[in-house]
């Protein structure tokens, strides 16, 4: 079943629940403690967004009691205002500090010299050497984040629908000449005022939403957004991109389509990228491994001859950021399972000609999956009509 959109914050037993299976998987590795510096896994935890600076934030897990969190003073009312759930928060007073008052002396003074602690794959160095503890690396939290309760499954589903109809008005109104400032401008009029109304209290420390395109000049370079200035041309391939997070949760829809004709050397490459969609839908099911779909939708593109010509992955995770695991990719070799959202967007790039790419995103269920996200998907559905045609 479809998940309802959600666009309200979650509540504290939301949050009891994240805590309880982060600590789940610290007694299977035996951790005393886990200690997490990435904002995106800060977030899930707690519900508070803040840039990364020179004053660390840094979230203490232990097996039992509200998770510790070493905050600067001078955020700790901001922190009070955004968290959700019980979190205590350590503070100390700036950095830097003198000597017995700094960051690592609050994260030494909440974990015993004695105990075995959890630490992420991207923690600094400097928080890192700080702690005399036996220390482990390992990304407890992120693997907590694999699976989505029904709580975000409902809040990824809103920023779907939100996209969705964003990139249905940019194709609309698509013609030649169009720049791509005035793209991205227009489709964030449309989509901020709607995430204002539907939730007052937005974080935008936590939210953003991008809506570009590229043009067949440049879209076989598919991250190039370089060029503000940019525009739409008779012909193709372009390739639009509409993606958000808001309120930490993330949702991407991107499309290959043309604008009054489709020139010859490009309709084999976008049928080829259809099939592999397809492949790609068809094996993103439970008890699928996800490097074996990477490689069977990769060899869609080798036999047919563009094997030289991909650039990336079948797809990546979406949850509390647009890109984290899982991944539809060869080398990671893990099952899929019920409730994991995936971005499917194989894709093959080709100079001289452009890039061919569709983008949903996709939730599995028990038995298949649920495509999230809404656009045109056959040739003739994205070869867009010129203003002013009959």
């Amino acid at each position: 079943m479809r998940p309802l959109p959600i666009s309200a914050p979650p509540l504290p037993d939301e949050m009891q629940r994240r805590l309880a299976r982060v600590r789940e998987l610290m007694a299977a590795q035996d951790l005393d403690a886990y200690v997490a510096c990435s904002p995106d896994n800060v977030f899930y935890l707690t519900n508070f967004a803040n840039y990364v600076h020179e004053r660390p934030f840094i979230l203490v897990v232990k097996r039992d009691g509200a998770p510790q969190f070493v905050v600067p003073r001078l955020e700790a009312s901001h922190v009070r205002t955004r968290a959700v759930g019980d979190v205590e928060l350590v503070e100390y007073p700036e950095f830097p500090a003198p000597p017995g008052h700094g960051w690592a002396d609050s994260l030494r003074a909440v974990i015993a010299a004695h105990a075995r602690v959890g630490m992420e794959s991207t923690c600094p160095l400097a928080v890192y050497e700080a702690l005399a503890a036996a220390r482990v690396r390992t990304d407890v939290i992120d693997d907590a984040r694999l699976i989505k309760s029904p709580y975000e499954l409902g809040r990824i589903a809103y920023g779907c629908h939100l996209i969705s109809e964003a990139h249905h008005q940019l194709l609309a109104s698509a013609r030649p000449g169009k720049p791509l400032f005035q793209v991205a401008g227009e489709m964030t009029a449309l989509m901020l005022p709607r995430v204002l109304r539907d939730n007052p209290a937005t974080n935008m420390l936590a939210t953003r939403l991008t809506s570009v395109f590229q043009p067949p000049s440049v879209s076989h370079d598919p991250h190039n957004f370089t060029n503000v200035h940019m525009t739409m041309v008779e012909g193709g391939p372009h390739v639009s991109i509409v993606n958000c997070t808001i309120n930490g949760y993330g949702a991407e829809v991107e499309r290959t389509w043309f604008l009054g004709a489709v020139p010859d050397a490009a309709r084999r490459p976008f049928e080829v990228m259809l099939e592999a969609r397809r492949l790609a839908l068809e094996l993103t099911v439970p008890g699928n491994v996800m490097g074996d779909v990477d490689r069977r939708v990769n060899a869609v593109f080798a036999k047919a001859g563009y094997g030289e010509f991909l650039l990336h992955r079948t797809g990546h995770g979406i949850g509390v950021t647009g890109h984290e695991a899982p991944f539809l990719a060869d080398g990671y070799e893990h099952e899929i399972e019920p409730g994991m959202v995936f971005t499917i967007e194989p894709g093959v790039y080709l100079k001289g000609i452009g890039g061919f790419r569709h983008s949903d995103t996709v939730m599995t269920t028990a038995t298949g999956n649920i495509v999230l996200t809404d656009g045109p998907v056959t040739l003739d559905a994205v070869t867009l009509p010129l203003p002013g045609a009959e």
